[in-house]
């Protein structure tokens, strides 16, 4: 088990206390960001313990997967107070045991800023594969801060969110998007100079 799994898997009991601040007061403002104008049968890649679960459209089926057991226990568990068909598999992000083409669209929230840069390129490209062309890729990503307040913040949270989450503001997504063969549809920050939602496209 990697370490990333193993930081999950210990952490996963505590994970809704410990989020619970940000998720009340930012996360879930800006979750259904995510979701605006889906449609049809969508990929939540890292869905963690199923915080965006109140956010699905009702006209969508959602297959869930995180490389975290015990992530998706809590995520089960939540599972059976919404009616949204949602289907949830361990699986790795990098290593999609899917078919191409499968889904209309893909979305992640906060599961690239865990990733190291070379496994980057592997998530996004594997996103590119299973979403037919046409469809829409949607992450939701903390970023490093441009203000000088932010940065100096940022800094001091920066050792936690390592160890609790393998969490990084410094993550390059952007700059692996166009070797992907996904294309940029638009950025832009959601909260402050923080949180930036990335809209892709699957090229025809």
């Amino acid at each position: 088990m990697s370490s990333h799994v193993n930081r999950y898997q210990r952490i996963a009991r505590y994970y809704d206390w410990l989020d619970l601040p940000f998720e009340y007061g930012r996360y879930r403002a800006i979750r259904p960001q995510l979701f605006r104008g889906l449609t049809g049968h969508v990929l939540d890649a890292g869905v963690g313990t199923g915080r965006n679960f109140p956010f699905y459209p009702q006209d969508v089926s959602v297959l869930g997967i995180d490389s975290s057991p015990a992530m998706l226990a809590k995520a089960e568990h939540r599972r059976s107070q919404f009616t949204v068909s949602i289907e949830l598999r361990e699986m790795n992000v990098t290593r999609l045991d899917l078919p191409d083409d499968t889904f209309d669209a893909a979305v992640a929230s906060f599961l690239f800023c865990v990733l190291p840069d070379d496994q980057q390129r592997l998530a996004l490209r594997e996103l590119r594969r299973v979403v037919r062309p046409g469809g829409s890729v949607r992450l939701l990503e903390y970023v490093r801060p441009r203000g000088a307040l932010r940065r100096i913040v940022a800094g001091i949270w920066a050792p936690w969110m390592d160890w609790a989450y393998g969490a990084g503001f410094d993550r390059r997504t952007e700059e692996h998007i166009p070797e992907s063969g996904l294309q940029i549809v638009e950025v832009h920050y959601v909260v402050s100079d923080l949180i930036k939602l990335i809209d892709l496209s699957v090229p025809d």
